[in-house]
């Protein structure tokens, strides 16, 4: 991104589509944000981020406006166009799900947007944040924000953590491809050739083990495709040296109760959708699993 000394966007009411914007923005360069209309040489100076107003999306000269676009182009948002920009769109799109409902409520409004989403109209307001009401409120306040002043870090805060979960989960997503494996529910062997049957993933104990090792597990079970196969998933307890043993998507094949009793099984939940254990070869596992399978 061409480098950047302000952030300009539009004053009055704010939203979430600029104020998401400007965090990530602030993430990327740490300069202030001033709120009001663009003038033309603002327009034509790339040290200035004009976002989500001036009527052009010209990334190379740092302007990051939609409203210039067609009623009938995709709901497309000013995140959207910097998130564009910065190469993230497609990973932010996929990991973000509040992402594509953000950008249609932006271009569309709340009738259109609870439409789209199949729901009642009122399902929209009652989703509701005042975390979002009080933040957007200070932002709409100013005319400028600087370093230093509680709003602007915490909205760098925001940002900051935005891109750090979009660029780490593409790489624990590679490293999950790399490392985890498919497992037979309905046999006694542990690998899986039936593209159909139900399956397991598995995700061996690796050094050094990260902070959340189950983290993207979930994500890349989606990403593959293989949400109508896969049934559990098994993955390293971080408060142990064992492992925790998951109904996917709380999947009716397994109830975890059944193995209560098992002298290495020291948690089940009641409601059988979790247990832990201290066996950490894969065979015992796996009979763990077909001990649970209903």
């Amino acid at each position: 991104m061409t480098p950047f000394t302000t952030i300009l966007t539009h004053p009055g009411s704010a939203h979430k589509d600029e104020f998401l914007a400007c965090c990530v923005l602030l993430a990327t360069a740490p300069v202030p944000i001033v709120r009001r209309e663009p003038t033309d040489a603002d327009l034509a100076d790339p040290a200035t981020v004009v976002v989500d107003v001036g009527h052009r999306h010209e990334p190379a000269l740092n302007n990051f406006d939609h409203h210039q676009l067609p009623d009938d182009a995709a709901p497309t948002c000013a995140l959207s166009l910097v998130l564009q920009h910065l190469g993230l769109y497609a990973d932010a799109k996929a990991f973000c799900d509040w992402l594509e409902p953000a950008e249609w409520f932006d271009c569309r409004g709340p009738n259109a947007t609870a439409r789209w989403l199949g729901v009642e109209r009122d399902i929209v307001g009652k989703l509701y944040s005042p975390v979002d009401g009080t933040l957007l409120r200070r932002f709409a306040a100013a005319t400028r924000h600087a370093p230093g002043e509680p709003l602007w870090e915490m909205m760098r805060l925001v940002g900051t953590d935005l891109l750090d979960y979009i660029r780490n989960l593409r790489a624990r997503l590679t490293f999950i491809g790399q490392h985890a494996q498919l497992w037979s529910l309905d046999s006694l062997t542990l690998s899986t050739e039936n593209k159909s049957a139900p399956a397991v993933l598995f995700m061996p104990r690796t050094e050094p083990l990260p902070e959340e090792p189950s983290a993207g597990l979930d994500r890349y079970v989606q990403e593959q495709g293989l949400d109508d196969r896969i049934v559990a998933i098994v993955a390293p307890d971080r408060r142990s040296s064992g492992y925790g043993l998951t109904r996917h998507r709380d999947h009716p094949r397994l109830d975890f109760t059944r193995i209560t009793a098992e002298p290495d099984v020291h948690f089940a939940h009641l409601r059988g959708f979790v247990a832990k254990t201290s066996a950490t070869d894969p065979q015992r596992l796996h009979q763990l699993l077909l001990q649970a399978a209903v």
